[in-house]
Formats: structure tokens, sequence, C-alpha cells
């Protein structure tokens, strides 16, 4: 049965002047750059950066760690538990149109794929001279995934947050709710398990977009406590470019990230106290997690949504998983409820072993890609085989769904983009074989975006083509039509696939996630799903 779903995405283009932003931007990165000491008469020197005079960057307190990392403990008894979060949902507004708000989806998520691209080219610059100097034998291992009876990690509570969708911010993302500091206080992030650095908008925040709480302060936690740029850790974040000398060992470490069209994050790489809902055994508690490494930022520009910054679930040392995988084991998973669900019901993003999950009749994996030399550490990487519709398995060659030696192709599973992109002309034949087998509804051309898309007035069940993917490694995941059709009117539903603008890299978003239960497990490299009413999670 095809449900009525709105993305209620606000055009921020209309508010947001991209001209004034770049230039704000760059005059942000000439200072960097050059370290002119005129350019702002109130600047201080810190590791060859300047930056505004303010407590954050000019000093670190001796207590900070100097280990290569930031190390979180188990508890006494040597188990991990398990966090369970929420994701609430917000009332769409009833006079978004729902044509203008796939418009305005689409176009955020053409700047999330830019910045996507850019990454796998930075990340082929990066092994451009390892590959001349070694012959790599780095090859991908697809093998069938392990059964989930075969997962035999003990652990003994669960993390469990509730995650909000952003339809009412103008955004197709999940928003999670943590507090951070002591005391702690409660802030707003966009999940993202296509990025690494956990950061937040911090005071003093000389250029930042407006976000829907106040900002954090790190001069009201006394939890908080800046990196020294001589610790190991600041190798971890990436510096300005081209990276400048650290002069004194008290010198803060300064993280400059570019996510591309202009969204940006600078300033302060720092530990804090992240405060979650600990779930064991049905009972729940608030528990902090001390040393967490983020990103305090006093230069933020983009297209965040309200949010107060970013949380990371990505592959890297950086994201949030990795580091309580000390705490709660190498896997987490999340369940995305469809946006046409109540408000009051939430979805949730679960750190640590969901037995319920494991022990559901219908989970099935697939192996997640690793091994190749250019692919971009943070991402989830799929090795697809095979598209079917309709149950006819479409003409595509294998080796378009390869992740070449460049590190350009191969798709990844993403919950920072809304809907699902394929490369061409991989999209080409999709959309081609949904118009072959569609029939006896009139198809419309006049749609922005979206296409095909058909009017279906007066009819009460409206019949569409299925649709799944095949894995290289055997598993096949079904979607139901909801996850792929998208009804925009009364009287018309238009196809939830597009094609990728920019680059070869194909992506499964979160719009084909809902009402699945996702497992991200990296220490068997799988990714498992399981149809669910996530709304029952």
């Amino acid at each position: 049965m095809l449900v009525r779903v709105s993305l209620g995405l606000v055009v921020l283009f209309l508010s947001i002047s991209y001209a004034a932003f770049e230039a704000t931007a760059r005059i942000h990165y000439d200072r960097i750059k050059t370290g002119n000491p005129n350019s702002n008469s109130n600047i201080s020197s810190l590791a060859g950066i300047e930056f505004p005079d303010h407590m954050s960057f000019n000093a670190v307190s001796s207590s900070t760690s100097t280990n290569g990392c930031s190390c979180l403990n188990d508890d006494d008894d040597g188990s991990k538990k398990i966090v369970k979060l929420h994701l609430n949902q917000r009332q769409i507004d009833s006079k978004t149109e729902p044509k203008s708000s796939v418009l305005d989806s689409t176009m955020r998520d053409s700047i999330r794929i830019q910045a996507l691209h850019t990454r796998v080219i930075e990340k082929k610059n990066q092994n451009a001279i390892s590959r001349l100097n070694k012959q790599s034998s780095l090859k991908p291992a697809i093998e069938k995934a392990a059964a989930p009876e075969s997962y035999t990690d003990g652990f003994s509570g669960q993390l469990v947050a509730t995650l909000e969708s952003g339809v009412s911010l103008g955004s197709g993302e999940y928003f999670i709710d943590v507090f951070i500091g002591t005391p702690p206080k409660h802030f707003s992030l966009i999940l993202d398990t296509g990025s690494d650095l956990n950061w937040i908008q911090c005071v003093p925040c000389y250029d930042c977009f407006e976000q829907t709480s106040p900002y954090y302060d790190p001069n009201e936690s006394s939890s908080y406590r800046n990196i020294s740029c001589q610790d190991p850790r600041c190798n971890l974040v990436s510096p300005p470019d081209p990276p400048l000398p650290c002069k004194t060992e008290n010198q803060t470490c300064p993280y400059y990230y570019w996510y591309g069209d202009s969204s940006n994050t600078t300033g302060d790489f720092a530990v804090e106290t992240f405060t979650v809902n600990l779930t064991s055994n049905g009972n729940s508690e608030f528990k902090p997690i001390e040393n967490v490494m983020f990103g305090c930022g006093h230069w933020n520009r983009g297209l965040f949504h309200g949010a107060a910054g970013l949380l990371g679930l990505g592959r890297g040392p950086l994201s949030f998983a990795s580091q309580l995988q000390s705490l709660y084991g190498h896997s987490f998973s999340y369940c995305l409820v469809d946006r046409n669900s109540d408000t009051n019901v939430s979805s949730k993003l679960i750190l640590g072993e969901d037995k319920a999950l494991l022990n559901h009749p219908n989970l099935n994996f697939t192996s997640l890609l690793t091994g190749k030399e250019n692919s971009v550490d943070t991402f989830y990487y799929v090795q697809i085989k095979s598209i079917l519709v309709g149950g006819d398995i479409l003409p595509i060659p294998e080796e378009t769904w390869r992740l070449s030696t460049d590190g350009t192709g191969g798709t990844i599973v993403d919950s920072g983009t809304t809907l699902s992109y394929f490369a061409d002309p991989t999209y080409k034949i999709i959309k081609e074989a949904f118009v072959n087998k569609t029939k006896g509804y009139p198809l419309l051309k006049d749609f922005p975006i979206l296409n095909p898309c058909y009017n279906v007035s007066g009819i009460e069940n409206v019949e569409l083509p299925d649709f799944g993917i095949e894995f290289l490694d055997g598993a096949v995941w079904n979607f139901p039509v909801e996850n792929y059709f998208i009804w925009l009117e009364d009287d018309v539903v238009c196809l939830a696939i597009l094609g990728t603008p920019r680059s070869a890299l194909s992506i499964i978003g979160n719009y084909q996630q809902q009402n699945f239960h996702i497992l991200y497990d990296t220490k068997k490299s799988r990714l498992g799903y399981a149809p669910m009413k996530c709304a029952d999670v």
C-alpha cells in the first residue's frame, strides 16, 4: 500500500546568500593562511593561525592526555553496555508544497553529494605517492556475511537515542538529542554516517549559522579540555591548508573541515563529557562519557538546518561510534520511522548489540567493502551485483558497480542523504525499467527533478513494480513501494530515485531505509537490514 509522504523541506537557498557566504568564508580562510595580524586588532597567534583572543584558543589544561587516543574504559565487571538513543519526529508545516519540498531535498542532496565527491578526490590525492612507490595487492574480499547466530560478543546493556526527523527544519536528515558538558546541557545534532568528526557551534561564535538553541559555551563546563597542537590526537583532524607549525606546547589544536559548496566548520579540537541514556535490563539511567573528542566550532557555515552541530557515525576513529567501541562494542544500529508517522513516534539509534534485532527472522547481512586503497575510510561501502525491477534483473554490467582503483565509483549506505542516487548510465536504465513496467497510469512530464511521475487520480489501490538490490555475496534487499515512490499530491506519485550529479558514487539514502532496522557491524565488516515497524523498536 503506497503511503502519502512529504519531505517538508524549506528552501534555505532563498534566505542565505551564497555569494556573501563564500566571501565571508574566504576572508577567514585568507586570515588563516596569511597570518596577517592587521586583519583583526584583537587576534593573537596560535599554532601559526590567528584567532580572536579567547580562553579556548590560548590555553590547554595540564590534565589533557597525550596518548594517541582518548580511551573509554569498560565497566568494572568488564562487560559492555548498549546505548539506545531516540529520534523524535517534528510536526511538518501543513503549508509546505510537496512539489517544492522534494525539489529542495534534491538540492540539498546535490550539495552533499558534491561534498562526498570532494572527499573521494582528496583521498585519491593523499594516496597518489604511495601508489607510485608500491604495488598494492589489496582487493575487496566479498564473502558471505556471517549469520546472526555467529555473533558471540556478550553485552549487558545498550545506549539508545531518540532520532528526530528534520522535515520541519527544512532537512531530509535526522537529528539526535545529546547532553554535553558539566553540568550537561541539551543540544540537537545532525546524525551522519558519512562523517567522522563530532562538532558543535561554540561561544564565541564569530561566524555561525542560526540554531534553535543557545550556543555551547566552554566557559560554563568544568569538563571541557582543549587538546594541544602537540598532542598526537591533533593528527586525527584536518588542519588548515597548508598546515602551519605548532609554536608552543600550550597552543590548542585547530581543526578546519570543509564539507563542499562552502559548508564548513573551524575551531578548537577538544575533549568533553557527553551524557547518554544507558539502558540495561529494561532500566535506564543517565551515564556521563568522559573525554569524547569533538570540535568546538567558532566559524561554521552551511545548510545545517537549525542543528547545533553534527554527530559523526562514520568508520573513522573520530566518530562517536568509534570512540565508544570500548564501552559498547563494534556495532550500532538505527531504525527510522517513515516521515508520515505521528510526530509522537520516534526513531532509534542503538550503540551496542541489540539481541532482538539479531534474533529477527528476516535479518539479512551483506558484506561491507574494505581493502581498496582509495576508498574513503569514513564511508560504509557495499558491493551491488544487480538491480531488480518488477522481478527482472536489469541489464547493468557488474563492473559498473565496482569501486575503481582511483577511488571513484562504488556504493555507500548513508544516513545524511535523503533519496537514493545511482550513477549514470545505471540510473537511466532503472528509470526506463520503471517506465516500461508501469502500465495504466498517465505519465506526467511537468514535474521538476523526479522522473517518472504518474497521475493516479481516482485509483484506490495503486500497483507499482517491485524494486530490489542484489549484492555480490548473494544477499538481496527488497524495498516496500513507499520507500522508492513518493506521493507528492493527492493524485501524483513519483519515483524517489535519481542519478548521481557529479560523481560515479552511488548512494542508498535514508528515505529508502525507512522502516528497516539497519545494523553496522564493523568488527565483522557487515551491514544488516531487517524490515520492521520502527515505531515499535
